[in-house]
């Protein structure tokens, strides 16, 4: 029987850190890194010298040919994949590469650093060290780095509020091996009916302002969030794209810019790289060649002026601003949204296959070839599929409903309910043009889509046409209500309006 998982949130505390804190929290990151690489290096041994074994290569080739067999039948799969997974697993503990192999290779490497790192601490390094091999071996099978100098950890944390990093809620501080850190005491409504939770374990975070690090208390709580927005009962169809977001439901429909606030900083961004760049040579240029080409095939040693530090500070603010508007952003809209639902329909996109390239070399009338870009700037940018994970996380901690219909059978941007018919449109058509009731009318494309989402079948399959039909009128009214308010408004052109 399949364990259920506890329902968990975060709540964020500011830290009233001292500057020699600081230091020690610095110096404890520092130590972390160099742990967290030590035991990568291990694991990563353990599997390389696996993988040269005939046994392992044999095993997965004969799992790669079930999985080209049998891409759709998923159970189909796991039946006959079931004697190779046995051999895989046999061989995962007789090579040691698992989670608790590492637990105990990182006892001995904690036990030099004991005064900064705790045992907890340590444990969940390996255990995010196990993660990042977990996912490479059988998840997404991205390639698995160590931390460099500039890439260090972000964050440190306990397995229990017990021992290793603890937050003293009598006193208010956070304690841990000899620290003694002072933590925000003016709590608003929010935060105090959050700390009537049990605290599961505490995490220390930083993030680079302006410079310099600033540190966070992370409390994991057990249980959900307090409400902050009553959710009313009620469905909503969501039709989402790159940069813009159409929602509608039985009181309101809307069409908005995803994360308005968050400006581009593509130009200053290339200005900043490009002057990165011109220093780095001038303070490097024993590293490169004639041709600007950099040496390979030499350990190169690299030197860098302050200016350069100080820009690339600059740059990290940079992201680091507008990462934090968008957070913002999406969370207020989410709270928006879930004002009038519990019930939320949204399409399956595939959003790393729309950052991607054009595969197909295309030329226009002129004969000149088209471009292959996509859509990478708009998502990097606007981070639609960021938006859903938050109104899916908050829609599951007030035990709403969040579907997401198959985009390829219900086709809601070519589906005309009228006529019950589908008509392909270039991604340039905003508009749809229908005959209803003797009468030529115009619809607006997104909007329309999120409609015909919000009243698609339980199969998640195909569109309610009696629905559709029913409440189609009102649809119109508040359809048009909407367009109003967009035109006195300077929008995306994406839009149409």
């Amino acid at each position: 029987m399949v364990k259920e998982s506890k329902q968990r949130f975060v709540l964020n505390l500011k830290l009233g850190t001292e500057l020699f804190e600081e230091d020690i929290l610095a110096k404890r990151f520092e130590i972390g890194r160099k742990i967290y690489n030590g035991v990568l290096g291990k694991g990563l041994k353990r599997y390389f010298e696996m993988a040269k074994t005939k046994i392992w290569r044999d095993n997965q080739g004969e799992l790669l040919k079930v999985y080209k067999s049998f891409k759709v039948d998923k159970k189909e799969v796991n039946k006959l994949c079931r004697p190779y997974y046995d051999v895989r697993n046999s061989m995962l503990k007789e090579f040691r590469l698992n989670e608790y192999s590492l637990h105990e290779d990182i006892k001995a490497m904690q036990h030099i650093f004991k005064d900064n790192i705790d045992a907890f601490t340590a444990q969940k390094i390996a255990s995010r060290v196990w993660t990042a091999l977990n996912d490479n071996l059988f998840g997404k099978g991205e390639e698995i780095h160590f931390k460099g100098r500039n890439n260090p950890l972000s964050s440190l944390e306990g397995k229990s509020n017990g021992t290793g990093i603890v937050y003293k809620t009598d006193k208010n501080i956070l304690v841990w091996n000899g620290l003694n850190i002072k933590v925000q005491t003016n709590f608003n409504d929010y935060e105090v009916e959050a700390l009537r939770n049990k605290i599961c374990f505490c995490r220390v975070k930083r993030k680079f302002v302006r410079g310099r690090y600033k540190y966070i208390l992370q409390l994991v709580l057990e249980g959900t969030p307090p409400v902050k927005v009553n959710i009313n009962i009620g469905k909503i169809g969501i039709d989402i794209g790159t940069q813009t977001i159409a929602y509608t439901s039985d009181y309101d429909i809307k069409l908005l810019e995803l994360a308005p606030r968050v400006q581009s900083i593509e130009n200053k961004k290339r200005k900043i790289q490009r002057y990165l760049d011109r220093s780095k040579r001038e303070t490097n240029t024993q590293n490169f060649k004639i041709d600007g080409i950099i040496e390979k095939s030499v350990k190169l040693k690299w030197n860098y002026s302050k200016k350069y530090i100080k820009a690339k500070n600059e740059l990290k603010n940079l992201y680091r601003k507008q990462a934090d508007i968008r957070e913002q952003d999406h969370n207020m809209m989410a709270n928006e949204i879930l004002k009038n639902c519990n019930i939320v329909y949204v399409e399956e996109m595939n959003f790393k296959g729309l950052q991607k390239r054009a595969k197909k070399t295309e030329t226009n009338d002129k004969g000149k070839f088209k471009r292959k870009k996509r859509f990478g700037k708009s998502l990097a940018n606007k981070a639609p599929s960021k938006f859903l994970t938050i109104l899916q996380n908050k829609l599951k901690a007030k035990d709403g409903l969040y579907f997401e219909i198959n985009t390829r059978e219900v086709k809601a941007s070519q589906y005309n309910h009228l006529n019950r018919q589908y008509n392909k449109k270039k991604l340039s058509q905003r508009w749809n043009l229908f005959d209803y009731n003797g009468e030529k009318i115009k619809v607006q494309r997104d909007i329309y889509s999120a409609y015909l989402i919000k009243n698609v079948n339980q199969d998640l399959k195909s569109i309610n046409n009696e629905q559709c039909s029913n409440d189609f009128d009102k649809f119109l009214k508040m359809h048009n209500k909407e367009i109003l308010r967009l035109q006195v408004m300077s929008n995306l052109s994406s839009m149409g309006v």
